[in-house]
């Protein structure tokens, strides 16, 4: 999916997102030139059109490398899948040849539509109709690369409760982009909230919509979704080979890793065996749930492994220990909490 050569670059690079927390600008041109921003995008506008398990095998790769060009990858894929499904052939012309050859960027700002709604006494973002289209205002908490991207995929509700999704080109004046947030990891990604002040959606700007529930229409992934957790088994990847070199030095810790490698394995044949659709697969919430669990007993145990160098600034069971909390929070839906959090009661899932 991705030479061999890149990923070790990504690797190797990694480190060094953490202190900076700067836009990966490196990471991304290097997915540039593998092309890795056409995935989802059909050929007839440059793109290389992959099947589900294609490019779950890609996130695989690419979070086993770096987590944070992975996070950043599918945010500009949730974008990139609802233009490809929007039908709108002028807007579809305009931005997919050249999203599929890394020459601009675009992000989603939607969760606020599912998993981070509003705290207040409506939605985050009103939809208010005008002429024959409509103004959106409101606050969106979170938006990855914002600053970094040209188009922005936006989510608005109307005051009968349909939804739409909305393409807003961030040289558009009612646009605010704030700076973005420090994290706990993954701070490079950028994430950070937007601003929109009656920004004026024209016809050819809706992607989808209006429509109750406007984010199942033409969807691929969406909150507890195979991608996610595909990225928490990437990220294991590189924790248990971190743990594996712990073994040098404590050869007693053979079995524990074994047995974790094993269940890493069988995770990655159930994501994959899901995204075929074969009878008798695990649903995305039941994997996602068991990856988050995965990933973060990989990281306590390599922390375990690494003794107190571990728990230093910048060493990688540190790292991993913080990555692997961001699953609780990215695209979570409440099923998957309450099972994470009744494993944590050390109560038997069977009880849920």
């Amino acid at each position: 999916m991705i030479p061999a050569t890149m990923l070790a670059e990504l690797t190797e690079w990694r480190a060094a997102l953490v202190p900076a927390g700067k836009w990966p600008a490196r990471q991304m041109a290097r997915l540039a030139e593998a092309d890795v921003f056409g995935w989802l995008i059909p050929r007839r506008w440059g793109g290389s059109e992959l099947d589900e398990p294609e490019i779950l095998g890609g996130y695989l790769e690419l979070s086993d490398a770096c987590l944070t060009s992975a996070f950043i990858l599918t945010q500009f894929n949730a974008a990139v899948q609802k233009l490809v499904t929007c039908g709108r052939e002028s807007l579809q012309e305009k931005w997919l040849p050249r999203l599929a050859r890394g020459e601009c960027f675009t992000t989603v700002g939607i969760s606020h539509l599912t998993t981070s709604r509003s705290r207040g006494p409506g939605p985050a973002v009103i939809a208010e109709r005008d002429s024959d289209g409509f103004r959106l205002s409101g606050h969106i908490p979170w938006v990855t690369g914002a600053n970094a991207a040209q188009l922005i995929v936006v989510g608005g509700t109307a005051s009968n409760g349909e939804q739409l999704l909305a393409a807003i080109e961030t040289t558009d004046p009612r646009l605010t982009i704030a700076p973005p947030q420090e994290f706990l990891a993954l701070t490079a990604s950028q994430t950070g909230p937007i601003e929109l002040r009656d920004v004026t959606i024209r016809p050819e700007q809706i992607v989808a919509g209006p429509a109750p529930e406007v984010l199942k229409i033409g969807s691929r992934g969406g909150t507890g979704s195979l991608t996610t957790s595909a990225l928490a088994l990437g990220t294991s990847r590189s924790t248990l080979r971190a743990l594996r070199d712990e073994l040098r030095q404590t050869p007693s810790l053979e079995s524990v890793v074994s047995q974790l490698a094993d269940e890493g394995r069988m995770l990655e044949d159930a994501l994959f065996a899901a995204s075929r659709g074969e009878p008798g697969a695990w649903s995305a919430e039941q994997i996602r749930r068991r990856a988050n669990s995965y990933v973060t007993r990989l990281a306590q145990s390599s922390l375990a492994a690494a003794k107190g160098t571990g728990f230093v600034s910048g060493h990688p069971a540190e790292r991993a220990i913080r990555e692997a909390m961001f699953f609780y929070v990215w695209s979570c839906p409440q099923s998957v909490v309450q099972g994470n959090l009744q494993e944590l009661a050390c109560r038997d899932e069977r009880s849920i």
